[in-house]
């Protein structure tokens, strides 16, 4: 389980790189390809869980619910773009949300193998995070582009995890 889980991180973070900067780039406002970028963030998150659950059998139940969470708000994104900027950053932020407090669980469910802390505190920023998501729709001159470093942070934990991971099985 642990090289399994170990390779996911990795690859989340190498995903989050690329797509914080592929955002940074197109989302000076809502185009198709920014729209294709959001969509795509949950789709992967769903990917990555679905491969998380098959590998693993500590904390499982959970990933059912973020499984489900990211197909929604893959759905629910592409609806929102059509109404603007403050309708994606609620959605974004209501899953940001939810799926912070799924990452939550899982990481405390699997604290005795160990490299969690990053985990448990991407969950709690995550969930933070979605809440300012939240808040910035209703400002002046919303923009998608805070999103891209929220998915570079959510990155860098999953490498820190990798990393103690890599440890930890040593």
């Amino acid at each position: 389980m642990l090289p399994t889980l170990r390779k996911l991180y990795y690859a989340r973070f190498g995903f989050a790189l690329v797509w914080a900067i592929l955002l940074t780039v197109t989302a000076s406002s809502l185009n198709p390809a920014s729209v294709t970028l959001l969509v795509l963030y949950p789709l992967v998150d769903l990917a990555a869980a679905v491969t998380d659950f098959r590998s693993s059998t500590a904390g499982r139940k959970p990933l059912y619910l973020n499984m489900a969470l990211s197909l929604l708000a893959a759905i629910a994104l592409a609806f929102a773009a059509t109404s603007g900027t403050p309708a994606v950053l609620r959605i974004w932020g209501a899953w940001a949300i939810t799926a912070g407090l799924v990452q939550l669980t899982v990481a405390i469910l699997r604290y005795r193998l160990g490299a969690q802390w990053p985990m448990i505190l991407s969950g709690g920023i995550s969930t933070l995070a979605g809440a300012s998501f939240i808040l910035m729709a209703s400002g002046n001159n919303p923009s998608v582009k805070p999103l891209a470093g929220y998915a570079l942070l959510g990155g860098i934990f999953f490498l820190l995890s990798a990393l103690r991971l890599r440890r930890t099985s040593h």
